[in-house]
Parts: C-alpha cells; structure tokens; sequence
C-alpha cells in the first residue's frame, strides 16, 4: 500500500488520483469528515481531482455516512478492512490519502479498538462535569490526542467514552491486513502553506460553502450538530445564525484553519519520532515531478 499524507491545502488528492492513475490503483480516504454525504466543498472532498486524463479514479470510505451521524475511528477501521481487502482482491494498489492523523495511525499501527456500547450511567455522569473537570480526565486517560477535543465539550465527553473503552497502548495485527505501506508526505514552507490556505477557503465561500451549510441547517440538522464538525461547519453556522459578521467568520475561520494545519504538522512530526519512516515531498513541485518521485523511492526507498 502507499500512503500520502500532508496537511490541508497540501495537495494530497491530487498526488494521490495520479499515482492511481499511473499504477492502477484505488484512493482509500483518511479523512474524519469526508465520510458524510451532502458536506462536499467544507471538508475539500475534491472530487474533480479524481478524474485523471479523462479516467474516473475509484475513492473509497468518503459519503459513507448521513450528516448529523458522530462516525468514529472504530468504524473506520472496520470498514477499511472491507475496502482494503476488496481493492487487494482485485490485484488494484492501494492507495491511503488523508490528513487526519488518528484515522491514519489506527490503520498503520492497528490499534485494538473496542466498539462503543451507549453507556448511558457513563454520559450522565460526564454531563454534570465542568468543562475544566472533563479535560483534565480526558488528560489522565490519554497523553496523544486530537487537540480538538479538547475545545469541545461534546467532543470533550465522546473521547472520554472512546479512551475508556479503547486499549491503543496494545496492537492487535492479528485482525488486520498484513500492511507493508511506504509513506509519502507533501509539504511547503510556512508562508506558501498560509497563503494556499487563505486562496483556498476566498475560492470555497465564493463557490457554494456558505450555501452547502445553509442546505443542512434547511435540512433540519440543528446548529449545534454541524459546529461539532468543527473549522468551516462552526464559523459558517455561526455567520449563518448571525452570531459573526462576515469579515469576523473569515478571519476566525482562517485563522483557525492555520492553526489545524500546524497541528496536522506536528502529528506527523510525532509519528516519525515514534518510528514512521515518511518521505517528505517539496510541494512546489507540479504533479508530474511529485508522481515520478514516488514511483522512483518505489523501486530505490
């Protein structure tokens, strides 16, 4: 399998519908929001950049789920196993892409997770907590985690349920595909990462992002359920439910971006340290440059 991984706005589809192109391969996504249906442009899904020359590129485990649905990082697993398994069975290469740090580190260490039974006494009893009360418990179960959870409260309280039924500490490979994957990652300097980020999200709200939002709102999914998906889905509602003007949601939600980007940055930084051998990929380079590296560290790692 290949892995592609990069921060948002790094270009990783892109890379990743080539390689498939070129190696006769299927796109596995890594990306915790792009498994609901009907939220296409706030979690990038790109989906024009999986058609290569004119040849539609199969993607797997995006619109999987119905908005409003809290899918976790036990189902992913799950259902990649399908998907690997069939995209294996097909003699196609596989190709993992995503940013989402958790989703990827549960497939390449293969953390033994347990599915979540709805404990009831367990959410009462986190509900009376502070939010100061269930941070620090989230702390003292888990020292890696997904700083996000820690600015929601109910993110807060779910991760709790999932680190106190959940063992990642122990590796289970015995139910998963014996994986032998090379990682690639795609990177820029700072400033080029920044700017890409702002051109991207002035190109979204320009195209349809703020109506995408609208849609779900009009829908009947409440305003609290789609600030749970964080970033794009949290500013626009609040733009939307007038809470934020529109020069204040674009300054938030860009700032905010930025700062996701720096913590996917230092999730990646994190997993070489805990022995991830990834190979790093100058952004700048076009597609064609970027495709040829990889197919070359394939034959000469």
């Amino acid at each position: 399998m290949i892995t592609i991984l990069g921060p948002t706005a790094s270009g990783k589809t892109a890379l990743a519908a080539r390689l498939a192109f070129e190696l006769d391969g299927e796109v596995i996504s890594a990306d915790s929001r792009q498994v609901y249906r009907e939220m296409d442009i706030g979690t990038g899904k790109d989906l024009s950049e999986y058609v290569v020359k004119g040849k539609r590129i199969p993607v797997h485990l995006i619109d999987i789920a119905d908005p409003g649905y809290e899918y976790n990082v036990f189902e992913y697993q799950q259902d990649f196993k399908k998907v690997f398994s069939g995209i294996s069975g097909r003699g196609k290469m596989p190709i993992l892409c995503g940013g989402s740090g958790m989703y990827l580190e549960a497939i390449l260490k293969g953390y033994n997770l347990k599915r979540i039974d709805n404990d009831s006494t367990l959410s009462e009893a986190l509900e009376k907590k502070t939010d100061q009360e269930l941070k620090e418990i989230l702390l003292a179960l888990r020292t890696s985690h997904n700083t996000s959870d820690l600015t929601d409260r109910r993110r807060t309280i779910k991760a709790i349920e999932i680190a106190t039924v959940s063992d990642r500490k122990e590796q289970n490979q015995s139910e998963f595909p014996d994986l032998c994957t090379t990682l690639y990652g795609i990177r820029f300097e700072r400033e080029i990462l920044r700017n890409r980020i702002t051109e991207r999200l002035n190109n979204r709200l320009q195209n349809g992002m703020i109506e995408e939002v609208k849609a779900l709102l009009d829908k009947g999914l409440t305003a609290s359920q789609l600030k749970f998906y964080g970033l794009e889905y949290r500013y626009i509602t609040q733009f939307l439910e007038k809470e934020l003007d529109y020069q204040t949601m674009f300054r938030l939600l860009n700032t905010a971006i930025h700062q996701f980007a720096k913590r996917q940055m230092t999730w990646f930084r994190r997993m070489e340290r805990h022995g991830f051998n990834i190979h790093w990929i100058d952004g700048t380079l076009n597609e064609e440059e970027k495709t040829k590296l990889v197919k070359s560290l394939l034959i000469h790692p």
